[in-house]
């Protein structure tokens, strides 16, 4: 019997009730209503999931479809030249790793917009230090890297899952090296592989201590190459264009605001690719970018998609602690800056205050644990000594390999009078990763028909209950590759005309709202977003409690009512997308922060047993039983929250 929650409404305020009779042994299901014939009752990670999401290839109905019409296939010039609509065979939501090598297979076969919310280069990937994990050396193997994954993610991984990518990683290694990334070379002429937590091998592959950036750098020179790749910078996403045919959802594009000219443009698109990260940022210190405001997993939830397991957010355990630098910062950082796992992996020791050593006390691999052990023994180190960071030192080992492996974080702690060659290291857990996201299959399938998933944004069942170090870019190389055939068979017998493009309101731009109003509701949307913060990193952080959770649940409510009920009352309209001046998205952005932050409460409150990055006091315990992931099955209620909804209704196809 499984725990179902009702969030039809989008809210938390919600009771929990046992499904009787639906068969629900195999996940944990929240929501009420599903689609497709409803409930799953016999659901399996990867069989299951690959089938209950699979892509009902050219099953359209043939009403947006004119035979007499010519179906776009390339971008023309006059449609690259309209200002408010533009046709594409693919969109691509997202310029990081997953989004950019996609990107290049599919323009072999027709036109393609990436489409992202800031400059190119500003991803998760870009932030990404330690490196990719791929089987590249004859002392190791695909079944140790699985075991090692599986072990990390609490058993709470799709072993099929696990194994494709395992096995397909040295192959998109490979792949990026043909490209022009260069990674570091030892002294006998091969790849230079480190080790981290969680690993039993030496199988990172890295570019010293900048390896997202290097690929990064890699993927973007390709895509700005490709004649069929068109880049559109600070385009932010805010929904996806769905309609209904029969009981299938169908992506057919999505809506986005230019957030230098204030405009709203729309992409029509006969496949659609989510890249577009993670939630960091719902915590007040987090390792993501400004951008990772959880956009994605908040639009695919609006358009019916499944979301899976976003109970498991993982917190990095070692980020910069600035107020333990001899020189502190002049002004706050927008995101932590990230101490790799690599240099623990490297030797790096982890002491308290005191300089007392405590990793061995808690965990036989010391300071080699997986991260949510390392984080959670931090945590309880700061808590039980009232202290507000902790030293990690690899000062012991040569200078000149300290600098040679990570001259990053030393040219960063340098900045503040900090020689990491000489000195420990000040750090502090930090919201990094979310395991959770949009479920998929093994072909970046969801249950939407058109729309495929990759990256962070993706539940693909490899990280389970906790990512293994340096899993994420792989399963981003890996995943996307695979999504590539699946999205090219959709694109070849999906038909769209221009018409399309009308099925849809437009969504409007106020222009008859008062300045003082708007630097109003700015100011108090700046202190609401800084309050979900607060609330996630005290409640829903590295240990949790049913108490702690509820009342989380309970703030967020409130502040979301608030929020939206003085919204509307300064004329504001369902439909509307953003303000004035150069805050003109934080609107449209602390929607997708409510719409996040309820999405990991609710999850975390139907997991009743500790496992992975999701532990909690009221059930300390692994429970068998409960090896289950987290479902969110999408809601046909009428939804009162803002945030959960979407800005249009869906039209027929």
């Amino acid at each position: 019997m499984a725990t179902c929650i009702p969030a039809g409404s989008g809210r938390l305020h919600c009771r929990v009730r046992d499904i009787k009779g639906q068969g629900c042994r195999r996940t944990s299901w929240i929501a009420s209503v599903a689609f497709s014939g409803g409930i799953q009752k016999d659901f399996s990670w990867s069989h299951g999931v690959s089938k209950f999401l699979q892509i009902q290839r050219c099953n359209f109905s043939p009403s947006p479809i004119n035979e007499n019409s010519k179906t776009l296939r390339t971008v023309t010039s006059s449609s690259l030249r309209d200002d408010s609509t533009k046709f594409f065979d693919f969109a691509v939501i997202g310029s990081g790793v997953a989004g950019l090598r996609y990107a290049l297979e599919v323009a072999k076969h027709g036109s393609v917009a990436v489409i992202t919310k800031a400059e190119p280069h500003e991803s998760n990937t870009n932030y990404a230090q330690g490196g990719v994990s791929a089987v590249l050396s004859l002392s190791d193997s695909v079944e140790s890297h699985v075991q090692d994954t599986i072990v990390a993610g609490a058993y709470l991984c799709d072993e099929e899952t696990v194994r494709v990518v395992c096995t397909e990683g040295p192959e998109r290694i490979r792949e990026l090296i043909a490209m022009g990334a260069s990674f570091d070379h030892g002294e006998d002429g091969n790849l230079h592989l480190a080790r981290e937590g969680g690993h039993s091998h030496h199988r990172i592959v890295h570019a010293a201590d900048m390896t997202g950036r290097e690929i990064e750098r890699a993927l973007l020179e390709a895509v700005l190459k490709d004649p069929k790749i068109f880049m559109f910078e600070h385009h932010l996403a805010i929904d996806l264009l769905t309609c209904q045919d029969g009981s299938d959802t169908v992506c057919l594009g999505v809506d986005t605001l230019n957030t230098e000219t204030q405009e709203v443009i729309r992409f029509i698109s006969k496949v659609t690719l989510l890249a577009s990260g993670g939630a960091g940022q719902i915590y007040p210190t987090t390792t993501n970018p400004p951008v990772a405001t959880g956009d994605g997993i908040a639009m695919a939830h609006r358009a019916q998609a499944v979301i899976s397991n976003m109970e498991f957010v993982q917190f990095h355990p070692t980020a910069l602690a600035d107020e333990g630098l001899p020189v502190q910062p002049t002004k706050a950082r927008e995101n932590a800056f990230l101490i790799t796992e690599a240099v623990r992996g490297d030797g790096g020791i982890l002491y308290n205050l005191d300089m007392e050593r405590f990793m061995p006390l808690y965990y036989e691999r010391a300071e080699l644990a997986p991260r949510d052990v390392v984080a959670r023994c931090i945590d309880d180190q700061l808590k039980k000594r009232n202290e507000k960071y902790v030293l990690l030192d690899i000062s012991h080992k040569p200078r000149e390999k300290i600098l040679s492996h990570f001259p990053n974080i030393a040219a960063e702690c340098l900045k503040y009078g900090l020689d990491i060659t000489r000195q420990p290291i000040p750090v502090v857990p930090a919201a990094h990763y979310m395991c959770g996201g949009v479920s998929a299959g093994l072909q970046g399938e969801t249950n939407v028909q058109g729309l495929f998933v990759a990256g962070e944004v993706a539940c693909t069942g490899l990280h389970g209950a906790n990512r293994l170090a340096s899993n994420s870019l792989l399963e981003a190389l890996v995943l996307a590759r695979r999504a590539v055939q699946p999205s090219i068979e959709h694109m070849k017998c999906s038909g769209l005309n221009f018409s399309a493009s009308d099925w849809w309101a437009r969504p409007a731009v106020p222009v008859s709202l008062e300045s003082n109003a708007i630097e109003n509701f700015l100011a108090m949307t700046r202190e609401v977003r800084k309050e979900v913060q607060s609330i996630m990193w005290k409640y829903v952080g590295i240990v949790r409690s049913t108490t702690r959770l509820e009342t989380a649940k309970q703030k967020i409510c409130v502040l979301e009512d608030k929020w939206e009920d003085y919204l509307f009352q300064m004329g504001w309209e369902p439909t509307m997308v953003c303000l004035a001046n150069n805050q003109h998205y934080k609107a449209c952005e602390m929607r997708n922060f409510f719409c996040c932050a309820k999405l990991v409460v609710s999850s975390a409150l139907a997991r009743h047993e500790s496992r992975g990055l999701h532990y909690t006091i009221d059930f300390p315990d692994l429970e068998e039983s409960k090896r289950l992931p987290t479902v969110i099955l999408p809601s046909s209620s009428v939804r009162t929250s803002w945030s959960s909804r979407q800005l249009h209704k869906l039209p027929l196809c």
